[in-house]
């Protein structure tokens, strides 16, 4: 199978606060070395693109050293968390912006959607835009007259095709812009999250699209996005970025399993900084893992039951709040969700008690979200970065805030609260 797209020593520089370099004779030899085809002199050696980490320098890398090749047909899910340089990399390959170092040959024509309304005149009806969209990604007139009835009835807003776009809902540009770009006879397809704006019939759609123009057409497809179903779905290959860096190339199982996993077990506490959260109602300052005798576990057994401990200080008095917590496996589809009903609250300490004994979940690793509301409105959502392991496979939950005997059955768990002394 022939190569689609070959990446070689792919790098991207951005320079963070103001730009150029501080007066004009500088700015010019800057230009100069790259008309030559010479480094810039004036770059400085940057660091990798950690957004959570305030850095020393002002140039950040948010590709470094990118070497790859996807065949022709691949269908890749490009995954990483925000800020790995994923849209970066589908900017540079859809010539939007140029890479600092490196180059990228592609075989064929691109159709790329990276984000809502792209190529789209605001003041141009849905059919003008048809005709300038298309142009823009290498339709001519004839081929976009031809297939103008299949892109319509795709995209679903034909009693709209002769109202301006700017009136149009995010939902209805991407219904637009996708149907265009699935319809041009392009080599290579390129999409972004973009298509998390539409509504679950219209993404169903397009993931068929999309995975009929990979499998039975036979063109190569990169699809970026932050749903681990629709990628394990649509994708072959996978490709797993991390600060501007390949962690994984190769099958999409091992890409999910990395990602997900995280490169281990996950941690058995998790603290949160109480001084950020002084001005809150209520918030969480600690998350614990742990046996029925207290022990932390970075990893559970088969078998053996285990709960999860949360910290709350209350600064108020509250009427009504609710505590929840939740898991997800690797597709983030919900394994469990458990909550409390309303409940009075006095200023003070608590600590909320979720034990697991009776139910089966499989070995792998799952996401924790936790969180405070009052009457529907959120006080305080937690819902990155904290984990429960699996060894193989245990068994059943129920909820209970510890040493009360005023407790509540919900949704097949107790909960009962302990205010700490």
């Amino acid at each position: 199978m022939s190569v689609a797209i070959k990446v070689e020593n792919l790098s991207k520089a951005y320079q963070l606060g103001e730009f150029g370099t501080g007066t004009v004779s500088r700015d010019i030899e800057r230009w100069f070395a790259r008309v030559r085809g010479k480094d810039d002199p004036f770059l400085k050696i940057g660091e990798t693109n950690d957004r959570a980490v305030k850095g020393g320098s002002d140039v950040v890398w948010s590709l470094k050293d990118i070497n790859l090749e996807i065949k022709q047909g691949d269908a890749v899910g490009i995954i990483g968390r925000n800020g790995a340089g994923k849209s970066t990399f589908l900017k540079i390959l859809s010539r939007v912006t140029a890479p600092t170092t490196g180059s990228v040959k592609a075989r064929g024509r691109i159709a790329s959607l990276l984000e809502v309304g792209t190529g789209f005149h605001p003041e141009l009806t849905g059919k003008e835009n048809i005709y300038l969209n298309g142009a823009i990604l290498g339709m001519r007139k004839k081929e976009i007259d031809r297939k103008m009835d299949q892109i319509v009835d795709f995209s679903g807003v034909e009693r709209y095709l002769d109202t301006p776009v700017k009136r149009y809902s995010s939902g209805m540009y991407v219904r637009l812009a996708f149907a265009v770009a699935a319809h041009l006879d392009s080599e290579i397809l390129i999409v972004d999250e973009v298509l998390a704006v539409g509504d679950a019939e219209f993404q169903a759609k397009c993931l068929g699209k999309m995975k009929d123009v990979s499998s039975t057409q036979g063109r190569t497809v990169l699809f970026v996005s932050h749903n681990m179903a629709a990628i394990q779905k649509l994708c072959n290959s996978g490709l797993l970025l991390n600060k501007g860096q390949i962690v994984v190339d190769g099958p999409i199982r091992k890409a999910l399993d990395v990602y997900m996993n995280d490169g281990g077990r996950g941690s058995a506490e998790y603290l949160f900084d109480a001084d950020k959260l002084q001005s809150d109602l209520a918030f969480v300052t600690r998350v614990r893992v742990e046996d029925l005798e207290g022990r932390l576990l970075s990893e559970i057994p088969i078998g053996r039951p285990w709960r999860v401990r949360m910290s709350i200080r209350v600064n108020e008095a509250i009427r009504g709040m609710v505590v929840g917590l939740g898991m997800i496996n690797n597709l983030e589809v919900p394994v469990r969700t458990s909550w409390n009903l309303p409940r009075d609250f006095q200023p003070g300490n608590y600590t909320v008690t979720f034990e697991e004994q009776h139910v089966v979940f499989s070995s792998g690793r799952y996401r924790l979200l936790a969180g405070l509301s009052v009457k529907g409105q959120s006080i305080q959502y937690l819902d990155d970065n904290m984990f429960v392991s699996f060894s193989d496979v245990i068994e059943n939950m129920n909820g209970s805030v510890v040493k009360s005997d005023n407790g509540v059955i919900l949704n097949q768990m107790k909960m009962f609260v302990e205010e700490d002394i």
